[in-house]
């Protein structure tokens, strides 16, 4: 068990180690994602902030916070999900807009090749250079300046995205170069199709942030209410606190809550 438990360790910080040193040569890892320092320290507080909190409303002991760690954990963990989840939307976001200025470059006569390269002055203006496209296009830029075959480029670019949409393109694009057909207009059909996919898709993420709004406004309502109702009539809540009584019952109110809060989640997301 113990073994294990090193093996573990070791490879987190293997996995750690090189996203950070791939984020440093501008090539980024999507399949996974790490805080760094000033992001830990800020998740690992409010992990804190939340227990300490679930701790005083629901027991008003610190001594549940023994029992109530698995929350603060889940916090931490469920953020970073999030920016792993939300970095490889920004990445399929700002891909839609590529493909698109390659098309329209490829339109203009440019080859595939300088087609992309030509896209990254739009990229620079769109998103900046510490952007995540921009930072494929000069991976890309590298490729092809050491003869790297193009195909070859954008799989690895599609694997490494773990976004289907760039996979799908890297490959129709290595597809169409080896049957030699017609590429600029297979990649201008290509385009249009994914790009047409990714704008509904997220048409349909707007339409919904209405009701993820309205989650997180009825995560905090259970809350104001009891606050409320505390500061209108002191002493109204005691009997359900210091007695095992209480302490069973807010304990099933802390379950009711937990699951309620996951399926919102579940839902919404």
């Amino acid at each position: 068990m113990t073994i294990n438990l090193k093996q573990q360790v070791w490879v987190y910080k293997q996995n750690k180690r090189k996203f950070f040193l791939s984020e440093k040569r501008g090539i980024p890892i999507y399949s996974t994602y790490f805080f760094n320092m000033q992001e830990r320290c800020t998740y690992l507080i409010l992990s804190i902030f939340v227990t300490l909190f679930l701790c005083e409303f629901f027991y008003r002991s610190l001594w549940a916070s023994i029992f109530l760690c698995p929350i603060g954990v889940y916090v931490y963990q469920s953020n970073q999900i999030n920016k792993k989840v939300k970095r490889i939307q920004k990445l399929e976001t700002e891909f839609k807009d590529c493909i698109l200025s390659v098309s329209a470059n490829l339109r203009a006569g440019y080859s595939v090749e300088n087609a992309f390269l030509e896209s990254v002055k739009d990229m620079l203006i769109l998103y900046g250079k510490d952007s995540l496209i921009t930072k494929e296009l000069r991976h890309i830029q590298k490729g092809i300046s050491n003869n790297m075959p193009m195909e070859s480029i954008l799989q690895e670019f599609g694997e490494r995205s773990t976004n289907v949409k760039i996979e799908e393109f890297g490959e129709v694009f290595c597809i169409a170069r080896k049957s030699g057909g017609n590429l600029p207009e297979i990649i201008q059909s290509t385009v249009q199709v994914i790009s047409e996919e990714i704008t509904i898709k997220q048409d349909i993420q707007v339409m919904i942030s209405g009701r993820v709004l309205e989650q997180k406004i009825m995560n905090v309502i259970p809350f104001v209410l009891v606050l409320y109702i505390e500061l209108a009539n002191p002493g109204f809540f005691e009997v359900l606190y210091y007695n095992i009584t209480g302490c069973v019952v807010m304990t099933v109110c802390l379950a009711v809550y937990v699951s309620a809060y996951l399926l919102s989640i579940k839902i919404c997301v």
